[in-house]
């Protein structure tokens, strides 16, 4: 009964434009780039209308975020495709993962724009201190080739120092290079052909002013409610490290950032409007990956499903969950905040959110009674 309601649903919001713009009959090569038809095709054809939630999801709040990654590793899993929501954290999962094709699915709109505003910068950067630099405005150090093989301390020691002089030049100067950027920037967003209004691209250009204006220090901001002592700074998300003690960040190397550098000049991160619980998105991206030939290997859903849990559609997205090709094999990585129901059996001591790994197959299996029965059963041990 509730697979034909969903269905029901599902056919109550389909409108035209949402059908297929192209129709892949061949399995989805690791190396193939998709056409930026393709790339707009795939945005249009799987994003629903946008919802609201109160961040501005610029960066994570979960300080501990690749505290799952030698776990992760464990698993061998390995290419396919990834699905999570949010802000770049998921880079990092996928500098591991090295999934053939990415779908960021997020019920907020502005999450879209960021990570155009992220593929833009990318793209142009062939280094590690190039995005970083072009991401807060400034201008990158003579010969950037030779950061290749540096640390990410010292290229964010590199960032700290020139956002600093920075700040000591008059305003008209201080601005050239932000202004520059953000014009290349937009030229190359408007080239992806998605059609964006004037307001998207304010709002695009709104946060690539906020990075350049905090810097290495911009935290995470809520609406509504008091900002938190355990938001990370970008500087400590950056620099953070696994369970083990090793930087992990797809930023900590130049061979993990090459990583999510290809699959962006390959079009094969495509950022969506989504619902993970909605009667649309999830369920196209399925089908595009039965086109493609490609099975699900991961997917990040940080404390969404708290929230699901609330609203009474968490069953919702397990339906969605078990319709994707190869869910039963994919490992799902979670954040879970103890506010929500107490501690963690996966809690590492220094870390207020809690990163955890759980297999697929366990929450399709269903029968959960509690929230706090999702989030612990059957967890994978981190160490």
């Amino acid at each position: 009964m509730r697979r034909a309601c969903l269905w029901l649903l599902g056919l109550l919001v389909l409108v035209p434009g949402c059908e297929p713009a192209t129709s892949h009959s061949r399995p989805l090569s690791a190396q193939e780039a998709l056409s930026p038809g393709d790339f707009v095709g795939l945005i249009e054809r799987i994003s629903e209308e946008g919802g609201y939630f109160d961040t501005d999801n610029l960066i994570s709040n979960e300080t501990g975020y690749l505290n799952v990654l030698d776990a992760l590793e464990r698993t061998g899993a390995s290419g396919g495709a990834y699905i999570g929501v949010g802000p770049d954290q998921n880079y990092s999962y996928v500098a591991a993962l090295r999934p053939e094709i990415v779908f960021i699915s997020d019920v907020r709109r502005d999450n879209q724009l960021h990570h155009l505003l992220l593929k833009a910068l990318i793209e142009r950067a062939p280094t590690r201190i190039e995005f970083l630099a072009a991401l807060h405005g400034l201008e990158p150090p003579a010969e950037p080739a030779a950061w290749t093989v540096r640390s990410v301390d010292d290229i964010v020691a590199w960032v700290d120092s020139a956002s600093v002089q920075r700040g000591v030049l008059d305003g008209a100067a201080a601005g050239v290079a932000l202004a520059r950027v953000g014009e290349e920037v937009e030229r190359t967003i408007r080239a992806y052909g998605l059609g964006l209004s004037a307001d998207d691209f304010d709002t695009i250009h709104r946060f690539h002013r906020t990075f350049a204006a905090a810097g290495m220090s911009l935290r995470f901001t809520t609406f509504g409610r008091p900002p938190r002592p355990y938001y990370p700074t970008y500087r400590q998300l950056t620099l953070e490290t696994d369970a083990d003690g090793d930087q992990a960040s797809y930023l900590a190397s130049a061979d993990r950032y090459a990583v999510v550098r290809e699959l962006h000049l390959a079009n094969r991160i495509i950022p969506v409007v989504g619902d993970l619980a909605g009667a649309h998105a999830l369920r196209e991206i399925g089908r595009v990956l039965e086109e493609f030939g490609v099975r699900l290997t991961g997917v990040y859903a940080s404390n969404v499903e708290f929230y699901l849990w609330q609203a009474r559609t968490f069953e919702r997205w397990l339906d969605n969950l078990a319709a994707l090709p190869g869910a039963e094999d994919a490992v799902l990585i979670r954040s879970y905040f103890p506010n929500a129901g107490g501690g963690h059996p996966s809690a590492i001591p220094g870390y207020y959110a809690t990163q955890s790994l759980q297999p697929v197959a366990v929450l399709l299996r269903g029968g959960f009674s509690s929230y706090r029965d999702v989030v612990t059963r059957d967890v994978l041990p981190l160490r």
